[in-house]
């Protein structure tokens, strides 16, 4: 009997992550794959990201909008109350036996709140880790706690979800998803990639991506300041600025980025690269700086050294090639001095990263095919033996 699978993504990033699975997905014997879009991908300010999808070949059966025009915490909150109310209708349309979420944001939580009470069984990917400077650290671990089955990106995270009472036989180790995209998307030349961009690469670039830290209270703006601060005494250095995720205080970012844009011309803003574009500038910048999780989940793959500013990931496995440091000038130009140093560059091919080496979206799908589904609703909690 065909299995009706159904993968939500809401953002640029979860679908760079989710594209390969999803493709496996449709190919897969015993498999019917469903796609729902919504958040940041339906939003013109977040460059309209559902695009990508279908472009890519695939068919997004159903859109569900919930961003309000505002990222203040009422703001967020309701886009969530939005979120179940058409998740709500799409899933009792499409009636799937499977839902497929990734991650932790605020979509993904509306998502799989109304798959809850719609008893279908959930399946959630990179559970287990800790962001402990985001919001996004509760819904994790809430969506674990409403998920089924779970597969997960190391094996920290793997007795993490057990320690959350969830079943050891229902707890995966497949490895990173970001990781199987690295393996797989053809990548452009520096030409290619210059023409797609219209942006000149330097001596030096660096890539930065920034999002509010969803805990700290108006602290966004304060913070991208002093990176800006310590992005300008750099010289013969290109800019790559990725803009923010739809965060609270989001927009604030974005406006400064967009002024630090005009006054630099080495500097160019993207609302969205997709993944091609993103994974292609990899590798021909010298670092990726800023909080996104991209820096500690796939930069490493590449070699290339991560500036992590901040807290907001704090707690999640990284590689040796990831330069912590707090979200002040000073401290972000002693990061900047590091990552060009002598020592830390010598020491870059030597990196290994902690999310695996692809081959995460093969065994999610063996799973989808033959994990038995007739009990998976009725979770005894698992307590820790001793």
């Amino acid at each position: 009997m065909t299995r009706k699978v159904c993968v939500v993504t809401g953002t640029r990033a979860d679908y760079g992550c989710l594209r390969w699975l999803m493709e496996g997905i449709r190919q897969a014997d015993g498999l019917e794959l469903q796609i729902i879009a919504t958040g940041m991908h339906l939003s013109p300010e977040f460059g309209l990201t559902y695009r990508e999808i279908e472009n890519d070949g695939f068919l997004i059966h159903r859109k569900v909008e919930m961003l309000l025009s505002s990222d203040t915490p009422s703001g967020i909150a309701k886009s969530m109350g939005l979120g179940m109310i058409g998740f709500a209708d799409a899933l009792e349309q499409l009636a799937p036996d499977l839902i497929v979420v990734l991650g932790d944001r605020f979509e993904i939580f509306a998502a799989a709140a109304a798959a809850m009470t719609a008893r279908i069984p959930l399946v959630h990917l990179h559970g287990g880790e800790t962001t402990e400077g985001a919001i996004d650290e509760a819904i994790r671990h809430a969506i674990t706690k409403m998920a089924h089955l779970h597969c997960v990106a190391a094996e920290d995270y793997r007795r993490r979800v057990i320690q959350l009472g969830e079943l050891p036989d229902r707890v995966f180790l497949v490895g990173g998803l970001g990781v199987d995209a690295i393996k797989r998307v053809p990548l452009l030349d520096k030409e290619a990639l210059e023409a797609a961009l219209d942006f000149k690469f330097g001596p030096r670039n660096l890539l930065v991506t920034f999002h509010p830290v969803t805990l700290e209270q108006s602290t966004a703006g304060e913070q991208l300041a002093e990176l800006l601060q310590a992005l300008e005494s750099l010289e013969d250095t290109h800019l790559i600025f990725t803009m923010p995720n739809a965060d609270t205080d989001g927009r604030v970012l974005i406006g400064m980025i967009e002024d630090f844009v005009k006054r630099h011309p080495r500097a160019r803003a993207y609302p969205s690269l997709g993944q091609v574009r993103y994974l292609s500038c990899l590798q021909f910048v010298d670092a990726v700086v800023g909080n996104s999780s991209s820096g500690l989940a796939e930069v490493p793959s590449f070699r290339k050294g991560t500036i992590n500013i901040g807290d907001r990931q704090r707690g999640r496995l990284k590689a040796a090639s990831v330069i912590d440091c707090a979200p002040e000038r000073q401290a972000i130009q002693q990061a900047l001095k590091t990552l060009y140093s002598h020592e830390f560059q010598s020491a870059l091919p030597g990196t290994r990263n902690p999310y695996g080496e692809g081959g995460a979206s093969e065994k999610i799908i063996k799973i989808l095919q033959e994990y038995p589904l007739g009990d998976l609703l009725k979770k005894p909690f698992y307590n820790l033996p001793g």
